[in-house]
């Protein structure tokens, strides 16, 4: 069993928690404010770290006086907000648990999860969350409380927890050790009803210490912005926004990407957290708005020369011809690009699913180096990153100081390390199954080379054992096929089948700018997924894909229709992927008709 092991840096104390690492912060730097909070007027107003303890202390001891006790579970249910970081450091600095609810989570979601938890107590952002709660109370027998922040329940808090002596709050904030729970987070819920990964304090204190030990410095140097805008209730977010708040950087949240843009504008970030569908946005849209002007071969020929210098950093060496070129199109074209990004980006975590190494050296070129990464719920989010240093694109990197990835005879990665979860919540079978003989079996394939790099190849449960007994996994073709401007979603299916096909939808923001640029009429999604000149241009993101692999892997067929997947209609799960189960059953009549067709036959 090939392996790799990171050697950790760091050693903490057994009785500390996540508090500890904001009381660090506070003892370290007090001159970088840890957040800036959006007005209405667009203006983003500092606030320090001592101010930010004071508040936390302040609902916590309000939490303390509505008869949270060490141990119990306070449900959170919000958009991405400052107030839902501020309820999460309350809870911990209370003693409790806190569980993160998605806020688009349907009531049967929210009454399994609240239910499983047994949470007393829950803090939504909105009425209608409240509605959603409230709809199935009568299924959550342990719940007595349900505060709106909408509805002034952090200010309630506040007022509540006067009498609360600072002495009983501090005995609740230490009642709490690295080995205790600090949350519950429900997987994605894409194989089946989601399961409660128990997240230590030691797994959120040594994760965090150890991505800040090995890239703190350089990734994110002191004054670094991080500009939040994925789901809080999400590993990936959480982590990062627990680290940020640890260090000295400052954090905005914006709870609605549709004011994204203008909101990188007003902050200017230096560091980007987004999962690969973001940077694809933003390639396809500057390409797309080049050659509505235009200028599409300029882009086509800054893009080459951006990905070439990438690739020749990577070599050790970049040719003076091509450094030239390259400063040439830094003012026409990659300034342009950075600057939609807020101007100051310079570093950005990819994680969620593979970028593709085209993508990443793209971003590299033009001044924004991606780190891929990987992880999961149950690993805290990251085991792996790329290194600012030695960057593999394609690759997510070696495993974080502290773990240890390793690679069976099958082909599934296994990882053991500080940032690997304590179980699922009541659910000791789904453990005994996960965790086994120390290791975490992730269920994803990849591959190790001999600096301890990792290479992800897909996941053993989405494996396609097609009717000729070759074995597919799906993911690098879906990869490729998003990567195009016309492609929303697609899902490659063949289990049985006699050969591979897909099944693919159009993207509806690009399809007017796709249309426009190849001086065809405007038309709706039902009518492009019918014309005979976009399933052309369709069949030509196919065929780049299949040059990716063997024939007997290849797309031999595909239907476009025009419906989207999406997290509304269940096909997506709130982090955007691919439930594949749900949408091969429900697409059944779909998958039939392409079968039902005469075999391909080239």
């Amino acid at each position: 069993m090939k392996q790799f092991t990171t050697a950790p840096q760091h050693e903490s104390r057994a009785d500390e928690n996540t508090t500890d690492l904001l009381l660090g912060r506070l003892r370290a730097d007090k001159s970088v404010p840890i957040y800036e909070l959006a007005q209405s007027d667009g203006r983003y107003v500092p606030l320090s770290t001592a101010d930010f303890i004071a508040e936390v202390k302040q609902v916590a001891k309000g939490l303390i006086a509505s008869g949270v006790e060490s141990g119990d579970v306070v449900a959170i249910l919000s958009r991405t907000r400052y107030e839902w970081t501020l309820a999460d450091w309350a809870v911990w600095w209370a003693g409790g648990v806190s569980v993160p609810i998605y806020e688009t989570s349907s009531p049967s979601q929210i009454q399994w999860i609240a239910s499983d938890t047994n949470a007393r107590f829950a803090i939504v952002e909105a009425t209608r969350h409240r509605e959603d709660m409230e709809s199935v109370r009568s299924e959550l027998p342990a719940l007595e409380h349900i505060g709106v922040i909408d509805d002034g329940i952090i200010q309630e808090l506040t007022a509540r927890g006067a009498d609360v002596s600072d002495d009983d709050l501090e005995a609740r904030r230490t009642s709490r050790t690295l080995d205790d729970v600090a949350t519950i987070i429900y997987t994605s819920g894409t194989t089946g009803r989601p399961k409660g990964a128990e997240l230590t304090h030691g797994n959120f204190v040594d994760t965090s210490r150890s991505a800040l030990n090995l890239l703190g410095e350089q990734v994110l140097p002191p004054g670094s912005r991080l500009l939040m805008f994925l789901p809080l209730a999400h590993v990936f977010a959480r982590l990062i926004t627990v680290l940020a708040a640890s260090w000295p950087v400052t954090t905005a949240f914006t709870p609605d990407t549709k004011n994204l843009l203008p909101d990188l504008a007003a902050f200017k970030p230096t560091f980007l957290l987004a999962v690969p569908r973001v940077f694809e946005k933003v390639y396809n849209g500057a390409e797309a708005k080049a050659i509505a002007g235009g200028r599409g071969k300029i882009f086509t020929a800054a893009s080459d020369a951006a990905i070439a210098y990438s690739l020749a950093q990577s070599a050790g060496k970049v040719p003076f011809g091509l450094k030239a070129k390259h400063a040439l199109f830094d003012k026409l074209v990659y300034g342009k690009l950075r600057e939609a990004m807020g101007g100051d980006v310079r570093w950005a975590v990819s994680g969620g699913a593979p970028l593709g190494a085209r993508l990443a050296h793209f971003f590299r070129g033009i001044g924004v180096t991606v780190l891929e990464g990987y992880g999961l719920t149950e690993t805290t989010a990251p085991v792996c990153v790329n290194l600012p240093w030695a960057v593999e694109p394609g690759t997510v990197g070696p495993p974080l100081p502290g773990s240890t990835v390793a690679i069976d005879d099958n082909g599934e990665i296994l990882v053991k390390g500080v940032m690997v979860f304590a179980g699922y919540h009541h659910n000791p079978e789904a453990t005994a199954e996960a965790l086994q003989d120390g290791w975490f079996r992730t269920g994803d394939l990849g591959s190790l080379d001999e600096q301890g790099a990792l290479t992800i190849t897909g996941r053993t449960k989405e494996v396609i054992v097609t009717a000729g007994g070759k074995n597919i996994s799906p993911a690098q073709l879906e990869d490729q096929l998003r990567s195009h401007p016309l492609v929303s979603q697609c899902v490659v299916i063949g289990d049985q089948k006699p050969f591979v096909a897909a099944i693919l939808t159009l993207d509806a923001e690009m399809l007017p700018t796709w249309l426009k640029n190849n001086s065809l009429p405007e038309m709706s999604i039902s009518e492009a997924a019918q014309d005979e000149r976009v399933l052309a241009e369709v069949q030509t993101v196919v065929d780049k894909a299949n040059r990716s692999v063997s024939k007997a892997e290849s797309i031999r067929a595909f239907e476009v229709i025009d419906s989207d997947f999406t997290e509304e209609n269940g096909y997506l799960t709130p982090s955007l992927k691919l439930k594949r189960n749900v949408v091969v059953k429900d697409l059944a009549p779909v998958i039939e008709k392409i079968y039902s067709r005469p075999k391909p036959t080239s």
